[in-house]
């Protein structure tokens, strides 16, 4: 008997007691292979000797000083360390204990931008269908993961969701990639227009697509086309690379690759790499300087704001990805992983779509593969890819309702960066023969379905 609120309330997980590099080990003394880093956190993998050294020093310096009263100089330092490397513009970063926190700091933080250069009647925020930007309300308001909003829909402050970046599904035939970002941009102006375009505060989007559709990767242009879009109306571009972020697409910023700078972005997961809870918002000068000219203060604050001994094992892992070249590594080995999962998958009957950049991959799952059918829900293919993989000693992050919330099944891969290339293999190797398990006995049992 379990007194753990576990996520699912019928049965009880097993028991990680040990981990080291690429693996977890259980109770049971069964090992797993990590492919996707928890959920794509572990971007150094497990018990770095470097990381835990310095969280051990911190620990004996300062374990927690609330930031109503004191600074510490490993809050300085990484927030140094973050703007160092930040997209052009960045100034400040408000540190926090993970990517929810930080996504519903930057929707109060654009909100109160607005108000403080005069502009109050700023209320509205954009964001796209088959998002996910957190668990918070309001981070689940903009998300638009319909699944799991639901419950939860009479409580959510308004939002309106525009069409994803989902090529796959919803670029039209004989529409090149560039003509589809522009389609889509033209959505988003729609969009603003409607609402009014001195009522929007902000465009929400993640990057690069996570956990709710796959792995959504930009066609090219798209984000120069709606950073444009913003900048016409004056609405804020927050970003959310919370899971695509800290090196996780090959580059320490997803966006980098895209070409644009946004005005908020927010960071979390890979950014401790899973040895602390800690997330931030990095803002743009002109957005703080609004607030210190005006009132003066962020009307805003958690008790575990810039906790030091997160920050500690933040700037250490920042400090090894920089030091030991991970990011060339990601790009580079990420290219090798791409062709690995498309030899291995990119012709199977129940695989669609195999996308993704560095060290973050989605594989989208179908009962056809020439019409894009997806599974019956009621057949849990996601779910059973999850455990047949942990069955192989595998962990992945499967996930359900790809395609509007409610139909569709893929799989997330996100290993750590310090992943060999035998790992990667190895992965491919278990991954391919959990998802041809599963997917050929769901196909048979959705064919002979009344």
């Amino acid at each position: 008997m379990t007194h753990v609120f576990h996520r699912h309330l019928r049965q009880t997980p097993p028991t990680a007691v040990q981990a080291s590099g690429m693996t977890i080990r259980d109770s049971q003394g069964r090992t797993y292979l990590d492919a996707c880093g928890g959920a794509a956190v572990s971007s150094l993998g497990h018990g770095h000797p470097e990381v835990l050294a310095a969280m051990h020093a911190q620990v004996d310096r300062l374990a927690y000083a609330h930031t109503s009263f004191f600074t510490s100089d490993v809050a300085e330092e990484l927030a140094d360390e973050l703007i160092r490397t930040a997209p052009q513009g960045m100034s400040h970063v408000y540190l926090v204990s993970g990517g929810s926190e930080a996504v519903e700091s930057a929707l109060k933080m654009a909100r109160q931008y607005f108000v403080e250069i005069g502009q109050p009647q700023r209320t509205h925020f954009i964001a796209r269908r088959q998002s996910y930007h957190g668990n918070t309300l309001g981070a689940l308001a903009v998300g638009g993961n319909e699944w799991r909003r639901a419950p939860f829909a009479p409580i959510l402050v308004p939002a309106t969701h525009v069409s994803p970046c989902y090529a796959y599904r919803e670029q039209q035939e004989g529409e090149s990639p560039e003509a589809y970002g522009q389609r889509l941009a033209r959505e988003l102006e729609a969009a603003i227009l409607a609402q009014g375009a001195d009522r929007v505060i902000a465009f929400v989007a993640e990057t690069v697509g996570g956990a709710t559709a796959g792995v959504l990767t930009p066609v090219p242009g798209y984000f120069k086309a709606v950073r444009e879009v913003c900048d016409r109306y004056g609405v804020l571009l927050i970003l959310d690379e919370v899971m695509c972020g800290m090196g996780r697409t090959g580059t320490l910023y997803a966006c980098e690759q895209e070409g644009v700078v946004p005005d908020l972005v927010t960071i979390a997961k890979g950014l401790g790499g899973g040895y602390q809870p800690v997330g931030a918002v990095l803002a743009q000068g002109r957005i703080v300087q609004a607030m210190s000219q005006g009132s003066g203060f962020f009307q805003h604050g958690h008790t575990y704001l810039g906790h030091p001994v997160a920050c500690a094992a933040a700037l250490a892992v920042q400090k090894v990805i920089h030091r030991d070249g991970l990011l060339q590594k990601v790009r580079e080995d990420g290219a090798y992983f791409g062709e690995l999962l498309a030899e291995a998958l990119g012709r199977h009957p129940h695989v669609g779509d195999v996308r993704g950049r560095g060290f973050f991959w989605g594989i989208e799952l179908v009962a056809d593969r020439a019409s894009k059918t997806p599974f019956d829900p009621a057949l849990k293919v996601n779910a059973l890819v999850k455990k047949e993989a942990m069955a192989r000693g595998l962990m992945c992050y499967p996930f359900g309702g790809t395609v509007d919330g409610r139909l569709g099944d893929h799989v997330l891969l996100a290993p750590p960066f310090i992943a060999s290339r035998e790992d990667l293999q190895e992965i491919t190797r278990r991954l391919a023969a959990s998802i041809d398990a599963v997917t050929r006995a769901a196909a048979s049992a959705q064919a002979v379905a009344p």
